[in-house]
């Protein structure tokens, strides 16, 4: 039975927190992905420091395919990682302020230059160590180029300890615009509030994409402003498009994990995030009347200033709206009725258009973006009937609509017979489809010193290692197939650029890949410069399985194939068995892969994988 909550006052027009923007592409700079990141690697725009290319990596084409369909969106930038010639040998970016700092504002120059791309905000250093010197010098480097209009976020941490710092050091102060927490749990802090900063949950949601999570999304769009203030919420990630067995599978707004299929899945949050983000734009305002429900749930109010109105109201409960992060204390709903009373030049409006999901765990049928018909307003007033895990919005804005789109492909596995010569003249991207690189950076190569049959191959292109937030693995490796496949056939064209150092594998069966892959276990046939090869149960390769003599060296070319049936695994040099029957007893599945043994130059090419 439903229950009376009390009236809310919706009005109070003064308040001067701005929405920025509730979707904002937070992946368009992992400035230098040459390292393991959560989910794999993505290459810098300058591998050395010699070395501009403002047309490596998707995120280009990202951004403008974004503008195409909202050009109001709002472009963000946050480093995950630096190449490692930034630090000049040393693993910290702050050490050199001023290449790091020239470094970032090269990237935001060439995004204009190139793709007349405007990016609106920078980051520090994702979710590590801030440096205040370092944050002043980026200020300075920003408006020295002509960049006044690029804004500071910092520290895309926790609030503290950049909050202390700023209410302490007045320059400092000057150059942050906005305080950046991830994973605020939709708490802010008091002296966070103290600094008159706009704040933002600059990463957040990170939860597997089904209807939990969802909720998840549902309830933090809302409360990380109703709680916290905070108005922007910033997903990670986007789109899944990575393989599902990669750490976080899934946790992104809609899935497109199949490009051999074509499949694609509109998730649940996609609609829970047009709730907001189609009656919404940045530059709105969030209204000072918002708030929770009296029998659980919340309701923001947004305006224009024009005379527009958006509330949007969520009543998820506990267990249907957990988030992976952090943990959420716990809370009642239950159904309600809910009345609203419009103060203010808000009272003369009589209809709000109604948008309404239901999440229907009970039946398992679920139904999102709904419209229903409009509601009247009596003398600034309307009452609503509230479920438990409900979200409407109620709105002036009539453009809204639930878009449409294709009957998707049928999704479908990896395929068994694989194949792919690199042989493309002016490709769309320097990533070869398919492979995810997890360590280090494979691009697209012209050999121009082979212009016979390896003349357009893959190349390793790191050759040192990368400043990372997390622990980096000191060989390079793309993975690519099923993370189910058993028994199988992996062979490629390898080619070693170091005369003494050099060394290149092909693997299969590896398990893990994005912030694990140091620790990723398989069957990795190596071959190295000085006529050696080895067979390793890991990547590290402190478990060997077989080794000794192959004859190998720098600059020629030479064909490994590498075949795992059961539990043994055998080793082919240009056709001709080197080893064989080396026992394997885990793991029992996995990607295969190619790889170096270290940050080096290195050419694959004619890479092919048969799965039984």
């Amino acid at each position: 039975m439903s229950s009376f909550s009390g009236v809310q006052q919706i009005g109070g027009l003064n308040y001067e927190v701005r929405l920025t923007v509730r979707l904002s592409l937070r992946e368009s700079i992992k400035l230098n992905p040459q390292s393991e990141l959560t989910d794999g690697t993505e290459p810098s725009y300058m591998h050395y420091d010699n070395d501009e290319n403002y047309f490596r990596g998707y995120e280009w084409w990202l951004m403008k395919e974004a503008k195409k369909r909202n050009p109001n969106i709002t472009l963000i930038g946050l480093p995950w990682a630096f190449p490692g010639w930034v630090g000049r040998g040393s693993n910290w970016p702050y050490d050199y302020p001023d290449i790091t700092a020239a470094y970032v504002v090269k990237w935001i120059l060439g995004a204009k230059q190139y793709h007349d791309l405007d990016i609106q905000y920078v980051g520090i250093w994702n979710e590590r160590r801030y440096n205040a010197k370092y944050i002043k010098l980026l200020r300075y480097t920003l408006d020295k180029s002509g960049l006044e209009g690029v804004r500071i976020v910092a520290s895309d941490n926790l609030w503290e300890p950049i909050v202390a710092a700023l209410l302490l050091d007045p320059e400092l102060s000057s150059a942050v615009d906005v305080i950046g927490a991830h994973y605020p749990g939709t708490i802010t802090v008091t002296e966070a509030l103290k600094t008159q900063k706009k704040l933002w949950s600059s990463e957040d949601y990170s939860s597997f994409n089904n209807e939990v999570g969802g909720g998840c999304w549902a309830r933090i769009l809302n409360q990380n402003y109703v709680n916290g203030l905070m108005t922007a919420t910033i997903s990670w990630n986007l789109v899944a498009s990575y393989y599902e067995d990669l750490p976080f599978g899934r946790d992104g707004l809609m899935t497109a994990e199949e490009p051999w299929s074509g499949n694609y899945v509109v998730e649940s949050p996609i609609w829970i995030t047009a709730h907001t983000t189609q009656f919404t734009q940045p530059g709105w305002t969030y209204l000072q009347t918002v708030g929770h429900l009296e029998h659980g749930g919340s309701y923001v109010a947004l305006t224009d200033g024009k005379g527009n109105l958006t509330v949007v109201i969520e009543t998820m409960t506990h267990d249907h709206s957990v988030c992976v992060r952090p943990p959420l204390p716990h809370f009642n709903v239950t159904s309600q009725n809910a009345t609203f009373q419009l103060k203010g030049s808000l009272t003369s409006i009589e209809e709000l258009q109604v948008w309404r999901s239901q999440f229907n765990f009970k039946t398992k049928k679920p139904y999102f973006f709904e419209k229903l018909a409009p509601l009247k307003v009596l003398n600034g007033s309307f009452t609503l009937s509230l479920a438990e895990d409900e979200v409407y919005t109620l709105t002036t804005i009539i453009t809204g609509h639930k878009g449409s789109y294709p009957e998707p492909p049928p999704s479908a596995p990896f395929p068994k017979v694989y194949k792919d010569n690199f042989d493309v003249l002016n490709p769309p991207f320097s990533e070869a489809p398919d492979f995810a690189d997890q360590t280090g950076v494979f691009e697209y190569y012209v050999n121009l010193t082979d212009p016979g049959p390896h003349l357009f191959t893959l190349r390793q292109v790191v050759t040192q290692r990368p400043i990372t937030w997390v622990a980096d693995a000191d060989q390079t490796i793309s993975v690519i197939g099923d993370h189910q496949w058993q028994d199988l056939t992996v062979s490629c064209d390898i080619f070693m650029e170091n005369i003494k150092t050099g060394g290149v594998f092909v693997a299969a069966r590896v398990d893990k890949g994005g912030e694990s892959v140091r620790n990723a276990k398989g069957v990795f046939f190596w071959v190295f410069a000085d006529g050696t090869y080895r067979v390793t149960n890991d990547l590290a390769g402190q478990t060997v399985l077989a080794e000794g003599l192959s004859g190998t060296q720098a600059f020629g070319w030479y064909t490994l194939t590498l075949t795992v049936q059961g539990q043994y695994a055998s080793g082919l040099l240009n056709g001709y068995p080197l080893w064989k029957n080396a026992v394997v007893l885990t793991p029992k599945h996995g990607w295969a892969a190619i790889g170096t043994h270290s940050f080096e130059l290195a050419q694959f090419d004619n890479f092919s994988v048969t799965a039984e």
